[in-house]
């Protein structure tokens, strides 16, 4: 028969472990701020134009620059219905979008990770 000795000890946190704590906090808080930061940004890349709602991305730019020989066409927005655009002026308007936003979040996003 074996006997098995249990040495009970009461846990104190050190500050090794206050340092840890406080570091995943702030790991999770930043986190967090990065994930609100993407959906502040992405939900200011919708728009509305000829009737539909789009979105500025690279996927309706690469879809415009393959229809860039015609002048208008017809396409699905983001709710699946299809809608008759003007090519350049869609274009135009996601481009400039696109950048903005992706400017402004770039902005924010070098002044979150300097928080840090």
């Amino acid at each position: 028969m074996a006997l098995y000795f249990f040495v009970f000890s009461v846990y104190t946190p050190t500050m090794n472990d206050n340092e840890l704590v406080s570091h995943a906090r702030a790991r999770f808080d930043h986190e967090s701020a990065r994930r609100l930061l993407r959906e502040k940004y992405e939900a200011k890349m919708l728009f509305a134009h000829a009737g539909g709602m789009w979105r500025a991305g690279p996927e309706l730019l690469s879809t415009l620059n393959c229809c860039v020989m015609d002048k208008s066409v017809v396409l699905l927005d983001l709710y699946h219905n299809p809608v008759q655009i003007n090519t350049k002026e869609l274009w135009n308007l996601a481009s400039e979008r696109w950048q903005e936003s992706m400017n402004a979040w770039l902005l924010e996003f070098d002044q979150l990770n300097q928080q840090r």
